[in-house]
């Protein structure tokens, strides 16, 4: 009886405790690192762009006529932006080949430059205008330019697959060695 006794007061005082570590929230506000607030940005302007609205823009070339878009951003790990990877040519992505150019190639030019898409595309062209950040790239390049232009190739981490040491083809990691039947 005592030691049923004395097994429920210890669960009693464990859900106890857990339920009051919840209830009272810890006053970390004091003791958090002070925040700098030189490391946040608190709004976009007008001359400043978000990668998710550059993602699938046009990039026109010399004489405005869509060459390819943007499919990427290259930075490096200290946040510097390194280009944009442009997809050319190909349909619908098939046979689209990715070519990475410096962003000091490319100029902003307003939304509604280049090919028109005809009567039905009028209003889409008037409302981005009243937004400055709805642009187009235009680069010095033809198509046919970028299309001969150096392949970009995406990182790929070497296979970690191991020659000559049986290892696991899924993990890379050798089987456990097989122990004799009397052993168990």
């Amino acid at each position: 009886m005592l030691k049923k006794l004395m097994i429920s007061a210890a669960v009693s005082t464990l859900m106890v405790s857990g339920a009051m570590a919840q209830a009272n929230p810890p006053a970390a506000k004091a003791d958090a690192a002070p925040v700098d607030a030189a490391k946040f940005l608190s709004s976009q302007s007008t001359d400043q762009w978000v990668f998710s609205k550059f993602k699938g823009t046009d990039v026109l070339g010399p004489d405005n006529a869509q060459v390819g878009n943007v499919n990427d951003l290259l930075f490096d790990k200290n946040g510097k932006i390194l280009g944009l990877i442009v997809g050319v040519g190909g349909f619908l992505g098939i046979g689209e080949k990715s070519v990475a150019i410096d962003m000091s190639a490319f100029q902003a030019v307003p939304a509604d430059t280049g090919s028109t898409t005809g009567a039905g595309g009028g209003g889409a062209a008037m409302s981005s205008n009243n937004d400055p950040t709805a642009t187009k790239l235009k680069v010095s390049w033809t198509k046919d330019q970028l299309k001969n232009a150096p392949d970009f190739q995406y990182f790929k981490p070497p296979s970690r697959t191991t020659s000559g040491a049986g290892g696991s083809p899924t993990t890379g990691m050798a089987p456990r060695p097989m122990s004799p039947a009397g052993d168990r």
